[in-house]
Protein backbone atom coordinates (compact mmCIF):
# COMPACT_ATOMS: atom_id res chain seq x y z
CA UNK A 1 0.00 0.00 0.00
CA UNK A 2 2.76 2.47 0.90
CA UNK A 3 4.52 1.70 -2.38
CA UNK A 4 1.35 2.69 -4.22
CA UNK A 5 1.06 5.95 -2.27
CA UNK A 6 4.72 6.73 -2.99
CA UNK A 7 4.21 6.06 -6.71
CA UNK A 8 1.08 8.21 -6.71
CA UNK A 9 2.94 11.08 -5.07
CA UNK A 10 5.77 10.78 -7.59
CA UNK A 11 3.26 10.88 -10.43
CA UNK A 12 1.53 13.89 -8.92
CA UNK A 13 4.83 15.72 -8.65
CA UNK A 14 5.36 15.23 -12.36
CA UNK A 15 1.98 16.96 -12.97
CA UNK A 16 2.90 20.03 -10.97
CA UNK A 17 1.78 19.00 -7.49
CA UNK A 18 4.29 20.05 -4.88
CA UNK A 19 4.24 17.15 -2.40
CA UNK A 20 6.07 19.07 0.32
CA UNK A 21 3.49 21.89 0.21
CA UNK A 22 0.44 19.73 -0.55
CA UNK A 23 0.67 16.48 1.39
CA UNK A 24 -1.53 13.51 0.84
CA UNK A 25 -3.97 13.21 3.73
CA UNK A 26 -5.38 9.88 4.85
CA UNK A 27 -9.06 10.46 5.70
CA UNK A 28 -9.50 7.04 7.28
CA UNK A 29 -10.01 3.38 6.58
CA UNK A 30 -13.55 2.07 6.27
CA UNK A 31 -13.79 -1.70 6.06
CA UNK A 32 -11.13 -2.50 3.46
CA UNK A 33 -11.26 0.89 1.70
CA UNK A 34 -8.99 3.83 2.57
CA UNK A 35 -9.95 7.40 1.66
CA UNK A 36 -7.45 10.14 0.76
CA UNK A 37 -7.41 13.80 -0.24
CA UNK A 38 -4.60 15.98 -1.54
CA UNK A 39 -4.41 19.55 -2.66
CA UNK A 40 -3.25 19.92 -6.25
CA UNK A 41 -2.43 23.31 -7.71
CA UNK A 42 -5.85 23.40 -9.38
CA UNK A 43 -7.87 22.09 -6.41
CA UNK A 44 -8.57 19.09 -4.26
CA UNK A 45 -8.40 15.54 -5.56
CA UNK A 46 -10.13 12.89 -3.45
CA UNK A 47 -9.88 9.17 -3.92
CA UNK A 48 -10.46 5.86 -2.21
CA UNK A 49 -8.53 2.67 -2.76
CA UNK A 50 -8.42 -1.00 -1.87
CA UNK A 51 -6.42 -4.10 -2.75
CA UNK A 52 -7.93 -7.43 -3.78
CA UNK A 53 -8.85 -9.95 -1.13
CA UNK A 54 -8.11 -12.72 -3.61
CA UNK A 55 -6.04 -12.89 -6.80
CA UNK A 56 -6.01 -15.88 -9.13
CA UNK A 57 -3.78 -16.46 -12.15
CA UNK A 58 -0.71 -18.42 -13.26
CA UNK A 59 1.80 -15.61 -12.95
CA UNK A 60 5.27 -15.68 -11.42
CA UNK A 61 5.62 -12.00 -10.64
CA UNK A 62 3.07 -9.25 -10.38
CA UNK A 63 3.13 -5.72 -9.01
CA UNK A 64 0.53 -4.34 -6.62
CA UNK A 65 -3.13 -4.43 -7.66
CA UNK A 66 -5.62 -1.68 -6.72
CA UNK A 67 -9.15 -0.53 -7.35
CA UNK A 68 -9.79 3.21 -6.89
CA UNK A 69 -12.59 5.76 -7.15
CA UNK A 70 -11.53 9.38 -7.75
CA UNK A 71 -13.18 12.83 -7.61
CA UNK A 72 -11.55 15.84 -9.31
CA UNK A 73 -13.96 18.75 -8.72
CA UNK A 74 -11.83 21.28 -10.63
CA UNK A 75 -12.31 19.12 -13.73
CA UNK A 76 -15.97 18.35 -12.92
CA UNK A 77 -14.88 14.70 -12.81
CA UNK A 78 -16.50 12.45 -10.22
CA UNK A 79 -16.83 8.70 -9.59
CA UNK A 80 -13.92 7.75 -11.87
CA UNK A 81 -13.36 4.00 -11.48
CA UNK A 82 -9.79 2.88 -12.11
CA UNK A 83 -8.07 -0.47 -11.72
CA UNK A 84 -4.31 -1.02 -11.60
CA UNK A 85 -3.57 -4.59 -12.67
CA UNK A 86 0.01 -5.08 -11.51
CA UNK A 87 1.06 -5.90 -15.09
CA UNK A 88 0.72 -4.39 -18.56
CA UNK A 89 -2.54 -5.40 -20.21
CA UNK A 90 -2.48 -7.30 -23.50
CA UNK A 91 -2.94 -4.88 -26.38
CA UNK A 92 -6.53 -4.90 -27.55
CA UNK A 93 -7.78 -6.83 -24.53
CA UNK A 94 -10.93 -5.72 -22.75
CA UNK A 95 -10.70 -6.39 -19.03
CA UNK A 96 -14.04 -6.52 -17.24
CA UNK A 97 -15.35 -5.41 -13.87
CA UNK A 98 -18.33 -7.24 -12.45
CA UNK A 99 -20.18 -6.25 -9.28
CA UNK A 100 -22.09 -9.04 -7.49
CA UNK A 101 -22.33 -11.19 -10.62
CA UNK A 102 -24.25 -8.55 -12.58
CA UNK A 103 -23.37 -7.99 -16.23
CA UNK A 104 -19.62 -7.59 -16.74
CA UNK A 105 -18.62 -4.09 -17.82
CA UNK A 106 -15.78 -3.86 -20.34
CA UNK A 107 -12.99 -1.44 -19.48
CA UNK A 108 -10.46 0.35 -21.66
CA UNK A 109 -6.74 0.10 -20.91
CA UNK A 110 -3.45 1.87 -21.05
CA UNK A 111 -0.32 0.11 -19.78
CA UNK A 112 -1.32 -1.37 -16.38
CA UNK A 113 -4.47 0.74 -15.85
CA UNK A 114 -8.08 0.08 -16.79
CA UNK A 115 -11.08 2.38 -16.47
CA UNK A 116 -14.68 2.76 -17.63
CA UNK A 117 -15.37 4.14 -21.10
CA UNK A 118 -17.32 7.20 -19.91
CA UNK A 119 -18.80 9.05 -16.92
CA UNK A 120 -22.18 7.29 -17.22
CA UNK A 121 -20.49 3.90 -16.92
CA UNK A 122 -18.48 5.15 -13.92
CA UNK A 123 -21.69 6.28 -12.19
CA UNK A 124 -23.35 2.93 -12.93
CA UNK A 125 -20.40 1.05 -11.45
CA UNK A 126 -20.27 3.25 -8.34
CA UNK A 127 -24.02 2.80 -7.80
CA UNK A 128 -23.61 -0.98 -8.04
CA UNK A 129 -20.59 -0.92 -5.73
CA UNK A 130 -22.45 1.07 -3.06
CA UNK A 131 -25.09 -1.66 -2.91
CA UNK A 132 -22.77 -4.59 -3.58
CA UNK A 133 -20.56 -6.93 -1.61
CA UNK A 134 -17.78 -7.71 -4.12
CA UNK A 135 -16.28 -6.57 -7.40
CA UNK A 136 -14.35 -8.90 -9.70
CA UNK A 137 -11.75 -7.66 -12.17
CA UNK A 138 -10.75 -10.03 -14.98
CA UNK A 139 -7.89 -9.22 -17.31
CA UNK A 140 -5.17 -10.60 -19.58
CA UNK A 141 -1.53 -9.59 -19.33
CA UNK A 142 0.63 -8.80 -22.36
CA UNK A 143 2.09 -12.29 -21.91
CA UNK A 144 -1.37 -13.87 -22.12
CA UNK A 145 -1.82 -14.63 -18.42
CA UNK A 146 -5.47 -14.51 -17.37
CA UNK A 147 -6.08 -13.00 -13.92
CA UNK A 148 -9.09 -12.65 -11.68
CA UNK A 149 -8.98 -10.23 -8.74
CA UNK A 150 -11.78 -10.13 -6.19
CA UNK A 151 -12.28 -6.93 -4.18
CA UNK A 152 -14.47 -6.68 -1.11
CA UNK A 153 -16.87 -3.74 -1.06
CA UNK A 154 -16.99 -3.73 2.75
CA UNK A 155 -16.77 -0.08 3.81
CA UNK A 156 -17.20 1.21 0.24
CA UNK A 157 -20.21 3.43 0.96
CA UNK A 158 -18.62 5.05 4.03
CA UNK A 159 -15.33 5.70 2.19
CA UNK A 160 -17.31 7.07 -0.76
CA UNK A 161 -19.25 9.47 1.49
CA UNK A 162 -15.95 10.57 3.04
CA UNK A 163 -14.27 11.46 -0.27
CA UNK A 164 -17.47 13.08 -1.53
CA UNK A 165 -17.66 15.31 1.56
CA UNK A 166 -13.94 16.12 1.33
CA UNK A 167 -14.34 17.23 -2.30
CA UNK A 168 -17.60 19.11 -1.72
CA UNK A 169 -19.86 16.81 -3.67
Amino acid sequence: MYRYIFCLLCALCSFGVKAAENPLTNLGTFGVWTAYVYQAEDGKICYMSTEPEKSVGKYKKRDDVFLTITHRPADQSFDVVNAVAGYTYKKGSKPTLTVDKKAAIALRTQADAAWAKNADTDKKLVTQMKAGSEAVLRGISKRGTVTTDTFSLKGFSKAYRTISEACGQ
